[in-house]
């Protein structure tokens, strides 16, 4: 399997693999993690190595980039939005920079559903407002910009919910409405270090009513030299030049009744040459790109809607929003299981795949671990206080949930061993 490498550095532990959480789908911008020997049983007193108390729900996941953990909050007292970076070691706040007012319901989420991202040297924040930020290690603004102020208010039915793209010197952030606007959506590529746009692209569909709104976040497709960003939303997928913003192919067919409310959620997964795209439950379609154009390869009927899938190329996993747990075979499409259904709840957040296990949360807190493989087994359910819309995510062994009301670290630390010590050099001197 193709990794795609953004600027998280992967480095080897005595246990295995240990990464750092740097975006909301990871460092392979999947939801895969390389990672072993991870927890498989926690509770609320059991196996947590701290707990930080947060003041509101959210959608963002905890980024996580060596000793520092970075949260989009809302606070709960009053209307203003923050980032938080956290002590890793300590679960201490190390310091809270302001992303403005307005906070905000729209259903289930509000304006700090946008993750985190990071580099290893600066965080960049996002939030539903527009409001976009880079900050260094320590806390210290670095550039800010207003994306509604400039390009227009967003004009999604239930608030604007993507997650910026760091890829290499750019973020890379969509803007896919048209329930609430009569703007065009577009894409915009932002120079990391000075907050400058490098190129804005509009991306129009023949989409209607809600359908031209899109939550996903857009991810990266990499062959050889080739490289596109890939946004689906507004009943279409495509593909676009990286150095222009160019369109490059637009695969179509995820709205063929032209239902007015197919808003999109779930974001596409990548896996070496596979794509494979969500839409509004049906169809999921897996393409193959093919040298400036596209394949499609499979479809299936019964996809996710909120929580996006994840596969390792081999084979294919989705949870619905009722908790319907479907694996298929990735290549092809093959059914393996299909209609198991996890503990009854609402699940929103996006399963993890790890070690060889399946980290799958729901909105009331619980965790269900089932064995990766065609055959559908739990392993452990694992039940945390509070209301949860965050993915997991996973570093140096540790798994981080958050809840509305806590940030968990679920595990002990797997710490990278010192360096070897240079042997000493024998003294020529007589």
């Amino acid at each position: 399997m193709k990794k795609i490498l953004t600027a998280a550095l992967l480095f080897v532990v005595v246990l295995g693999w240990a990464e750092n959480w740097p975006q909301w789908r990871g460092p392979t911008l999947n939801g895969i993690s390389s990672e072993k020997n991870l927890p498989e049983k926690w509770g609320v007193e059991e196996n947590i190595t701290w707990k930080l108390e947060v003041p509101s729900r959210t959608g963002a996941t905890p980024i996580i980039w060596g000793d520092i953990i970075f949260l989009n909050v809302a606070e709960a007292d009053n209307d203003s939005l923050s980032v938080w970076a956290v002590d890793r070691n300590k679960g201490t706040v190390l310091w809270k920079q302001p992303m403005g007012g307005g906070n905000h319901m729209m259903r289930k989420q509000n304006m700090s559903s946008p993750s985190p991202v990071t580099d290893g040297q600066n965080v960049w924040a996002l939030n539903g407002n527009g409001i976009l930020k880079a900050f260094d290690f320590k806390g210290q603004e670095l550039w800010a910009r207003d994306i509604q102020k400039e390009y227009g208010k967003f004009g999604l039915n239930w608030g604007y919910g993507s997650s910026p793209l760091l890829y290499e010197d750019s973020l890379y952030v969509q803007v896919l409405h048209g329930m609430r606007t009569d703007d065009p959506s577009y894409v915009l590529r932002i120079d990391k270090k000075t907050g400058k746009t490098t190129w804005r692209v509009e991306r129009p569909t023949p989409a209607i009513r809600e359908s031209p709104d899109s939550y996903t976040t857009p991810t990266i497709w990499r062959s050889g030299k080739q490289v596109e960003l890939i946004v689906t939303g507004g009943d279409v997928m495509t593909g676009h030049d990286l150095a222009t913003g160019k369109e490059v192919w637009r695969a179509t067919g995820f709205n063929p009744t032209n239902n007015p409310a197919h808003r999109i959620v779930a974001s596409p997964s990548v896996v070496g040459d596979l794509i494979i795209a969500p839409t509004r439950v049906r169809p999921l379609k897996a393409f193959k790109p093919t040298g400036g154009g596209i394949t499609e390869l499979w479809e299936f009927q019964r996809g996710p809607d909120v929580p996006s899938p994840v596969t390792d190329g081999k084979y294919f996993y989705a949870v619905d929003d009722r908790g319907i747990m479907n694996c298929l075979d990735a290549t092809n499409g093959q059914e393996h299981y299909v209609g198991q259904r996890l503990k009854p709840a609402t699940y929103s957040s996006s399963p993890v795949l790890a070690d060889g296990k399946l980290y799958i949360s729901n909105e009331d807190g619980l965790t269900t671990v089932l064995r990766a493989g065609p055959t559908f087994e739990v392993i452990a359910e694992n039940q945390l206080d509070g209301y949860t819309l965050s993915s997991p995510a996973i570093s140096d062994g540790q798994i981080f949930l958050r809840t509305d009301k806590f940030l968990y670290v679920v595990g002990k630390r797997v710490a990278p061993p010192a360096p070897e010590k240079a042997p000493a050099k024998k003294s020529t001197k007589k």
